[in-house]
């Protein structure tokens, strides 16, 4: 078998080097910061723990299913906390309800916030289900290199009313819910691909039934601590992982690739390249390719993030370990974001607390306050100039929420899209690489295969998109889709 290099030890990364090593590959890593994760990372302040980036573990049974390869699972390496509530909803009117890990008792609470409306959740949920359950089966099983893949996966035309991919998210919304603030809060999904749900199609009404069936997870030190883990089973399975090193090119001629050439220098030969790099970076920089390159513009940019990294003094009343303060004008903070290419004067605010599931991530009697908004991609702004202004508003929303932080802060850091363009090459500072807006985004989405023999995408940039199970999703596709080539070239030559 050919040997494998891996460019980029995010997730996805990660995900497909570790398959293709229990498969039998001699595989090495290279991932150019000092630590493995990609925006599966952290940061610490004085004895206050931040997750810079997924802050939520869903579907724990695809991290359990990649590292049943290893003979491990996710319980025996980390420890995972079921949340309940999944998390704290409130609205400008004072509002609120708690989304419950039981079903009955979310529904209760829905019903407590908007009598009747109860029902409906219910419903939006079996709705939800029944779409995870075909897309489980078309969508995510395997690589999507035309629509005529999805088609071939599906049993029946039923299969593609089923995932709803004709409606927008909002529209799939207001089918079910006369509430607006049930509206709202079942259009907040889209942002988990960094669209909009007046844009995104209906198939993400899966995502409320995922976080309930499956849960809402947490691990205890923090979700960033599961990188580390990660390495340490890809380098227990004898993955050779190299951190700190930049690859600078990837070696290939009119056909296939032939390696990578490592910034340094040094030139490391391999028939396939497993590339975990955003797909912009990877057709700009490392393997140049204007037609490659022109498809991937083409594609929906997804949103960016702006978040506060507050040291917290004091305990708040009624804070939940995650926590979601509606925008009072939900239209317009996705028009400015994705129309008019501007931060939201009244953004929604997720606000993430893990000391109140784990003491450890903050100093006694003290918070650790993640605050983030969508905001769009990093050259809509002029971050150099607009950062501190923004924080300053940001802190101003969130006490006209009823969180007056004034004279509780000892420190607060800004993310914007600029840093985090900057730390993982993320085109424009883009979350999720491409959003889900419009009916063809999922269409055009880099592909898993590149074009040469021999160079696979894995993570949030291709197939099927970015969020922790997805890209470890990409991990699985990818790995088949070497095992299978390999297969078929053996095959033809034999």
């Amino acid at each position: 078998m050919a040997d494998v290099v891996v460019v980029g030890g995010g997730v996805g990364g990660m995900a497909a080097a570790l398959r293709l090593r229990a498969a039998g590959h001699d595989v090495v890593l290279y991932e150019r910061n000092a630590v493995v994760g990609g925006k599966l990372a952290g940061r610490s302040v004085d004895g206050f723990a931040f997750d810079t980036g997924p802050s939520l573990l869903t579907l724990p049974e695809v991290f359990d299913d990649l590292l049943a390869v290893a003979g491990t699972s996710l319980a025996k390496l980390a420890d995972p906390v079921r949340l309940d509530p999944i998390c704290r909803y409130r609205w400008p009117d004072g509002s609120s309800f708690d989304h419950r890990a039981d079903r009955y008792d979310a529904a209760t609470e829905v019903d407590r916030l908007a009598p009747g409306q109860g029902p409906a959740f219910a419903a939006y949920l079996d709705h939800g289900r029944r779409v995870w359950e075909v897309s489980r089966r078309t969508f995510f099983a395997g690589p999507m290199e035309s629509p005529v893949d999805l088609v071939r996966r599906m049993r029946s035309p039923a299969d593609l009313w089923a995932i709803d991919p004709l409606r927008t998210l909002d529209a799939r919304a207001r089918a079910h819910f006369s509430d607006p603030r049930m509206v709202q809060w079942a259009g907040r999904y889209a942002t988990y691909s960094g669209s909009s749900p007046y844009a995104a199609p209906g198939t993400l009404a899966c995502i409320p039934w995922i976080e309930q069936s499956s849960g809402a997870w947490y691990l205890r030190g923090g979700l960033a601590g599961l990188a580390e883990l990660l390495g340490g089973v890809l380098a227990g399975a004898g993955v050779e992982v190299r951190t700190g090193v930049e690859v600078g090119s990837i070696r290939a001629d009119s056909t296939s690739v032939r390696g990578v050439r490592l910034a340094g220098g040094e030139m490391v030969a391999a028939d396939v390249v497993v590339a975990n790099v955003d797909a912009t970076h990877l057709y700009a920089d490392l393997l140049p390719d204007r037609r490659a390159l022109r498809r991937v513009l083409r594609a929906p940019v997804s949103s960016s993030g702006f978040a506060l990294l507050a040291a917290v003094e004091g305990r708040t009343e009624g804070l939940a370990h995650h926590n979601i303060a509606f925008s009072g004008d939900e239209a317009g903070e996705f028009a400015a974001i994705f129309d008019h290419g501007q931060a939201p004067d009244d953004p929604t605010l997720y606000v993430c607390a893990s000391v109140v599931t784990d003491p450890t991530q903050a100093p006694e009697g003290c918070e650790n306050w993640n605050v983030l908004v969508n905001v769009p991609p990093a050259s809509a702004v002029d971050w150099d100039a607009e950062a501190e202004p923004y924080r300053d508003h940001l802190l101003e929303v969130l006490a006209g929420h009823g969180w007056d932080l004034a004279g509780r802060l000892r420190s607060v850091e800004t993310v914007t899209p600029a840093d985090i363009a900057q730390r993982y090459r993320s085109w424009q500072g883009a979350i999720y690489g491409t959003s889900s807006n419009g009916r063809r985004a999922a269409f055009l989405r880099p592909a898993n295969r590149g074009p040469r023999r021999g160079l696979y995408l894995v993570g949030g940039s291709s197939h099927p998109g970015g969020g922790l199970p997805l890209v470890v999703m990409s991990g699985a596709i990818v790995a088949a889709m070497v095992q299978a080539d390999q297969h078929r070239g053996v095959s033809t030559t034999s």
